[in-house]
C-alpha cells in the first residue's frame, strides 16, 4: 500500500516527465496537426519537395504501340468540373491559353462560352473510363487533339485478360487510330502515395482515403507545365460550417447532382470506408501555388 507522500511524488514525476516531452515536441517543429473534420492530417515542417524531380521516363506507359509522352507546355489551364465556371463567361481565354488539362467525363460541348473547347490533356480515373467510352462524339472523336492519361489500380490497368479497365482502353485505341492514350505506371501510382504522406504526414491506405482526380490532375500539371491557371477549384476553407453557402452543384455537367461543400465535409469527416480528402487536398495545393507557379480563378485565392 503506497503512501500519500509516495503517491505524490509518483504523480510529481509522471508531471514533470509528460511536460518534458511536450516541450521536446515543441521545439523540435518537425510536426504542425491541423484538424479539418474529423479527419486528423499533419503539415510536415520540412524542406520543399521538388515534384518535377520525381518524373521516369517510364511514368507513363502507352496504352498501345511505343509512343512516348513528351508534352511540354508553357502555359496551362486546369479546368475542374465544379460548377462555380458556370456563368464565367472564361472560355475565350481558356482556349487561348498553350495547353488545356480537364478531367474525367466533364464535357465542353453546351458549355463553350464558359470552360472552352479546347482540350491537350485528359486525366480520367479508372472509374470514369466507361463514362468516357459511352460518348465517343464528344470525346473520342476528337482525340486528334487530345492526350489521354488513365490512372487506376495496378490490377484493373494491367496488360492481360484480368485488367478490364484496360481492355475498355486497349478497344478504344483499337476503333480510334489517332488516339494518343498513356495508362499511369504502378511505380508512378505508388509515388502519389508516397507524395500524399510525405505532404500531409498520413497514410493513404491506413487513413482510409482515396486521391481524387484532382490529385493526380494537379501533379501532372506540376509535371507537365511550367506554370498552372487553375479555374473552379474553391480554396480550402470555402465549405467552413460557420460560413453560410449557397447550395452548388459538385459538376457543372449534372446540376442535380450532389452539393459541393456537402460533398467535401462528408468525404472529410469519414471515418469508415474509403474517401476522398477534399479539404485536406486542396490545403496542400495552396502550399504548392508558393512552389510552383500555380494561380486560382472563379474563385480566386
Amino acid at each position: 500500500m503506497k503512501t500519500t507522500t509516495e503517491r505524490c511524488v509518483i504523480a510529481t514525476a509522471i508531471f514533470i516527465l509528460t511536460t518534458l516531452l511536450i516541450l521536446y515536441s515543441s521545439s523540435t517543429g518537425n510536426d504542425i496537426t491541423r484538424y479539418k473534420g474529423s479527419f486528423v492530417y499533419s503539415i510536415l515542417n520540412r524542406a520543399p519537395l521538388n515534384l518535377k524531380k520525381w518524373v521516369t521516363e517510364d511514368d507513363y506507359l502507352p496504352a498501345i504501340g511505343n509512343k512516348t509522352m513528351n508534352l511540354h507546355c508553357g502555359q496551362c489551364a486546369l479546368i475542374t468540373s465544379s460548377s462555380h465556371l458556370l456563368g464565367s463567361k472564361m472560355g475565350s481565354e481558356i482556349d487561348q491559353t498553350e495547353c488545356t488539362i480537364r478531367m474525367n467525363d466533364a464535357p465542353t460541348t453546351g458549355y463553350e462560352k464558359d470552360v472552352g473547347r479546347k482540350t491537350t490533356l485528359r486525366i480520367v480515373a479508372h472509374s470514369s473510363v466507361a463514362r468516357v467510352m459511352r460518348k465517343p462524339q464528344e470525346f473520342l472523336n476528337k482525340s486528334q487533339e487530345t492526350i489521354f492519361v488513365f490512372w487506376g489500380p495496378p490490377q484493373k490497368m494491367q496488360k492481360n485478360q484480368r485488367g478490364k479497365t484496360y481492355r475498355l482502353i486497349h478497344r478504344a485505341c483499337l476503333a480510334f487510330s489517332n488516339l494518343s492514350a498513356f495508362i499511369i505506371s504502378p511505380k508512378r501510382m505508388q509515388q502519389f502515395d508516397d507524395i500524399f504522406q510525405r505532404e500531409t504526414g498520413r497514410n493513404r491506405k491506413k487513413s482510409h482515403s482515396w486521391l481524387s482526380t484532382g490529385w493526380f490532375t494537379m501533379v501532372t500539371a506540376i509535371d507537365l507545365c511550367d506554370s498552372v491557371q487553375v479555374y473552379g477549384m474553391v480554396p480550402p476553407n470555402h465549405c467552413n460550417r460557420n460560413v453560410p453557402h449557397t447550395r452548388t452543384p459538385y459538376h457543372y455537367y449534372e446540376p442535380k447532382g450532389p452539393d459541393e461543400c456537402t460533398t467535401f465535409l462528408r468525404s472529410e469527416q469519414a471515418k469508415k470506408g474509403n474517401h476522398h480528402r477534399f479539404i485536406t487536398e486542396k490545403d496542400v495545393f495552396a502550399q504548392w501555388a508558393k512552389l510552383y507557379n500555380i494561380s486560382f480563378s472563379h474563385p480566386s485565392w
